[in-house]
């Protein structure tokens, strides 16, 4: 089970420690959703998932305001019993000093920020998605090229490396060389990145390493993007027959997603960036419902169907 550390949601949220005395270093969220006690401040806390983020915003907040002091404490003091990472309270609630004191005593940590409940519930929700996204590490290179994040496969040494370097001098950026960490963040969405000790570098065999950032610039690097083309290379055979019309898609797997992938032979004189350039253009057209394959395919028909 993936988690994230608190101390990581408090910094990208920006959030206000209202209770500095506790120690979050040591809690983890494990959970990528977020929950607003509602049913919990009526007393029902039957199915309460105590496990993800407490966020408290205007509604709640007037419903406990609402409530007699000891009753409003007697439930508040209920809900924090319950282990959970903590309580956001959004649009810069003032805490009250007995809620604050309880959660103390208990040791859970209780955060403010003016956002409003609904937008920060939304931001949090997308980042945890992406931070406990189950993730695989392959052999590989990734290239964003004209928007499309396009994934380099083949064997050590076929020249990998050697096309995503041509591409970047095309002007196209690199997300991650020799290894890619894929993350699945949805049911259609793959997600690679880089692993922080390799991030902008490449491997030239015969150069050596050599750093994308400081060479390029920092428009020709990219920490994250999204993988919808497989590209993999293979050794040219001469008697196998590769698909020179592209009807069917072909696909491979990460993680239960599924994405598009061509087969590609290498040869002398084969120009790697130029295909893998027009394998991303041709993708996006595809996408926008236009099929150069398909057209070619029903041109040729329609003639045979008037010759007969």
């Amino acid at each position: 089970m993936y988690t994230v550390e608190l101390s990581k949601l408090v910094e990208k949220m920006k959030l206000e420690n209202c209770t500095p005395e506790l120690d979050i270093s040591s809690i983890k969220i494990t959970q990528p959703d977020v929950n607003r006690p509602a049913l919990q401040l009526t007393g029902f806390f039957d199915y309460f998932d105590s496990d993800r983020v407490q966020v408290i915003g205007n509604v709640e907040y007037a419903y406990l305001q609402k409530m007699e002091d000891d009753h409003g404490t007697g439930i508040m003091k209920k809900l924090l019993s319950f282990k959970m990472p903590c309580i956001v309270f959004c649009r810069g609630i003032e805490i009250k000093e007995d809620i604050r004191k309880i959660a103390t005593e208990v040791g859970v940590p209780l955060f403010r920020t003016d956002k409003t409940t609904s937008s920060f519930m939304a931001e949090v929700i997308r980042w945890l998605n992406v931070e406990l996204a189950p993730r695989i590490s392959i052999h590989g290179v990734l290239v964003d090229v004209y928007g499309e994040g396009i994934l380099i496969m083949g064997e050590s040494g076929i020249g990998k490396s050697e096309a995503a370097l041509e591409l970047i001098k095309r002007g196209h950026r690199l997300v991650s060389d020799d290894v890619v960490e894929i993350k699945k963040v949805s049911d259609e969405t793959l997600i690679g990145t880089a692993p922080d000790i390799t991030r902008h570098f490449i491997e030239l065999r015969g150069i050596g390493i050599i750093n994308v950032k400081t060479l390029f610039g920092v428009e020709s690097v990219k920490n994250t993007q999204s993988i919808d083309l497989v590209i993999k290379l293979e050794e040219w055979v001469k008697d196998k027959e590769y698909d020179r019309l592209g009807l069917e898609e072909q696909y491979t797997e990460f993680l239960g997603n599924r994405v598009v992938c061509h087969n590609i032979p290498i040869r002398p004189g084969r120009n790697l960036a130029v295909i893998c350039e027009s394998a991303a253009v041709n993708f996006r057209q595809k996408k926008m419902g236009y099929n150069a394959a398909q057209e070619l395919y029903n041109t040729v028909t329609s003639n045979l169907m008037k010759k007969n």
